[in-house]
C-alpha cells in the first residue's frame, strides 16, 4: 500500500490532536497545532502559485512534476513545519546546507530548480548575493527577527494571515521528497523519492516489531495511538537525511520530536540535560563525531538518563570502543548503528547491549538490502568470495534530478530488478550478515591493495589520545598512493605516532597503517558529522 506523507501526518494528528508533536526550548506544539500551522504555510505557497503540474518526462526518465521548496534553516519547529507544508501543498521540499558559501548555494538552488525558499534571516546576506542568478526563485519566506530581505515575507506574519482550512489539491503517493546529498566528495545532487517509497524506506512506514509495511492508513493510525508517545531527540541537523527520517518517523508513529535549544552546534551537556528534563527515550547521533563529545560529557557529568532506551547512530557507525563506554554508562540502554544512504533509505543495523563486547562493521540486513557483484550484474549469495557493492532493491528513488548518467550508474537493473548502489563496498558473509568496508570514492589504492579510509579511521579511533581522525590518500612514487591520517588530539596531549600505529595494528593489517600523520586543531566535518574528504586530501598533501 502506498501513502502520501501529508495524508499520513494528518490522519495521525486527527487521532492524537492533544499529544505533543514538537518540544523546542520553551516552545511546545501539539499535533493539532503543528497540523494547523503547516496547513496555513501550505496555503501561503498555494496562494503564491506553487504546487504540482502535469507530469513530464525528463533526464533519467524522471523530472519533477512539482515546484521545489528550498529549506534553508537551522533546526526548529519551522524546519519541520516547512517540510510538512511542502507535502501538503504539493511543493517538493529539499534540504539546503546552511554552511554553504555563495558559490555552493548558487549551484544548489539552481541545480535543484528552487521556486520558493524558507530561510533563516541570519542567512540573508548569503542568499541576497545569489538571488540575481536565480530567476526561478519567486517566493521568499524569512524566519527570525532580522530585518526582512528585500522581496521576502515574514514567516510568522504569513502563517497568521493565511487560511487554516485544508485544500483539496489532489495529493498522491507519487508526490516527491527531494534529498540533496552531502557533497563531501563532489557537488551535491538532488535524489528524487516518491513519498510512498521514502515513507516505507525510512519514515515510519514499517511496523518496528515485524519489519512489515503497514497495509492501511487505519493500521498506521492504530499504531500511533497505541504505540506512540515516545520522546525522540534527533541531535544532527535536519538539513541531512538522518534528522529528517527520525523526525518524520516520530510523527508517523505518534511520537514527540525534542529539539536541542542550541541549533548552530552540538552542546553535549545540553543534550544530556534535555534527556533528563524531557524523559527522552531515543537519542539520534552521527558516529564518533557526535559520540565522543557526548560520552566525554556523560562520564564526568551527573545526569538522569533512566528514560533512555536507545542511542542510535545514523549516517556513520560508532567506534566499538565508544560503544563500550556508552554501555558502561548506560547499562540498560541499547546502542544501535543504523546504516543507510540518501539513495537507499534505511538498510541495515547492528545492536549492542550491556554484557556483550560491542563490535563495528557487521550488520543485520533490513528488507531489500543485498550485496551485488563488482560488475553490477548479479546478486551475490551468502559467503561469496571477495567484496561487492552494498545495494538496495524494492523501495528505491526515481533517480537524480536532471542527471541521466549518474542515475543510470547508481540505479542499475539486474535481471529485471532495479537496485540502488550508492558506492559502499561490502560482503554478505556465511551467516547472512553484511560486512561493510567503506565508500569506494574514498578508497586508497596503495601498492596494489585496496584500503578503505573508514576502516583505518575506526582502527585509529581506539587510541585514547585521539579526539577525532579522518584518513585520506596522498600520491606516492613508491606506493601509488599512501595512507595519511589527519588527527585531532585530545586537549593537552600529543600522541606518539608509533603508539598510534601500534593501536591501529591491533585492528587492521599492517599494510593499511598510515605512512604519516598530520595533526590539526580540528577535523573539518559537516554539522551532521560527515567527514569532508576534499579537505582531508588537501591536508594529506602537506604530509
Amino acid at each position: 500500500m502506498d501513502f502520501n506523507l501529508a495524508d499520513v501526518f494528518e490522519a495521525v494528528a486527527a487521532a492524537v490532536p492533544d499529544r505533543e508533536a514538537i518540544v523546542w526550548g520553551d516552545k511546545r506544539f501539539t499535533y493539532a497545532q503543528l497540523d494547523e500551522r503547516s496547513t496555513r504555510l501550505a496555503n501561503v505557497l498555494t496562494d503564491a502559485g506553487h504546487g504540482a503540474h502535469s507530469s513530464r518526462e525528463g533526464l533519467g526518465g524522471h523530472e519533477s512534476h512539482q515546484d521545489h521548496l528550498a529549506v534553508y534553516l537551522y533546526n526548529g519547529n519551522e524546519y519541520l513545519e516547512t517540510m510538512l507544508a511542502g507535502f501538503k501543498g504539493r511543493v517538493a521540499p529539499f534540504n539546503v546546507n546552511y554552511r554553504y558559501v555563495e558559490e555552493e548555494l548558487r549551484y544548489l538552488l539552481a541545480n535543484c530548480n528552487a521556486n520558493a525558499i524558507v530561510f533563516d534571516g541570519r542567512f540573508a546576506p548569503t542568499l541576497a548575493a545569489v538571488l540575481p542568478d536565480l530567476p526561478n526563485l519567486k517566493t521568499l519566506v524569512q524566519v527570525g527577527d532580522e530585518p526582512l530581505l528585500d522581496g521576502a515575507i515574514s514567516y510568522e506574519d504569513a502563517i497568521a494571515a493565511a487560511s487554516p482550512e485544508p485544500r483539496e489539491l489532489g495529493r498522491t503517493a507519487d508526490d516527491l521528497y527531494i534529498l540533496c546529498t552531502g557533497g563531501t566528495t563532489g557537488m551535491p545532487k538532488g535524489v528524487l523519492w516518491r513519498q510512498a517509497d521514502i515513507h516505507m524506506g525510512a519514515m515510519g512506514g514499517r511496523d518496528l516489531a515485524s519489519g512489515q509495511e503497514f497495509e492501511s492508513l487505519e493500521a498506521i493510525v492504530a499504531n500511533a495511538v497505541d504505540g506512540g508517545g515516545a520522546m525522540m531527540l534527533p541531535a544532527p541537523p535536519f538539513m541531512h537525511g538522518a534528522g529528517h527520517w527520525m523526525a518524520f518517523g516520530a510523527f508517523n508513529g505518534g511520537n514527540t520530536v525534542v529539539i536541542q535549544e542550541e541549533v548552530t552546534r552540538l552542546e553535549p551537556d545540553q543534550i544530556w540535560n534535555l534527556v533528563e528534563r524531557e524523559g527522552v527515550n531515543i537519542l539520534l547521533i552521527v558516529g564518533d563525531a557526535f559520540g565522543r563529545p557526548l560520552i566525554d560529557a556523560l562520564e564526568v557529568g551527573s545526569f538522569d538518563t533512566s528514560s533512555l532506551l536507545a542511542v542510535v547512530s545514523g549516517g556513520a557507525p560508532l567506534n566499538s570502543t565508544l560503544k563500550d563506554r556508552f554501555l558502561a554508562e548506560l547499562p540498560s540502554t541499547m546502542v544501535m548503528d543504523a546504516v543507510g544512504a540518501s539513495e537507499t533509505g534505511s538498510q541495515m543495523s547492528h545492536v549492542s547491549a550491556a554484557g556483550a563486547k560491542a563490535s563495528t562493521g557487521t550488520f543485520t540486513p533490513g528488507p531489500g538490502a543485498v550485496v551485488v557483484s563488482s560488475e553490477m550484474d548479479a546478486v551475490l549469495p551468502a559467503g561469496h568470495d571477495g567484496d561487492g557493492w552494498l545495494a538496495q532493491q524494492g523501495r528505491v528513488p526515481l533517480g537524480y534530478l536532471g542527471d541521466a548518467d549518474k542515475t543510470a550508474r547508481t540505479f542499475p537493473v539486474i535481471d529485471g530488478t532495479r537496485y540502488a548502489v550508492p558506492g559502499d563496498r561490502a560482503r554478505l558473509n556465511a551467516d547472512n550478515e553484511i560486512e561493510l568496508f567503506g565508500r569506494d570514492s574514498v578508497t586508497i589504492n596503495s601498492g596494489g591493495e585496496k584500503i578503505f579510509a573508514e576502516e583505518v579511521e575506526q582502527a585509529l579511533a581506539h587510541h585514547p589520545d585521539i579526539f577525532d581522525v579522518v584518513v585520506a590518500g596522498k600520491p606516492s612514487e613508491k606506493w601509488g598512493n599512501e595512507v595519511i591520517a589527519i588527527v585531532q588530539s585530545r586537549e593537552g596531549v600529543t600522541p606518539d605516532e608509533e603508539s598510534l600505529r601500534e593501536e591501529a595494528a591491533k585492528h587492521i593489517a599492517r599494510f593499511k597503517l598510515p605512512k604519516a600523520f598530520v595533526f590539526v586543531d580540528a577535523v573539518l566535518r559537516s554539522p551532521a558529522g560527515k567527514a569532508d574528504y576534499r579537505w582531508a586530501k588537501e591536508q594529506a598533501a602537506q604530509a
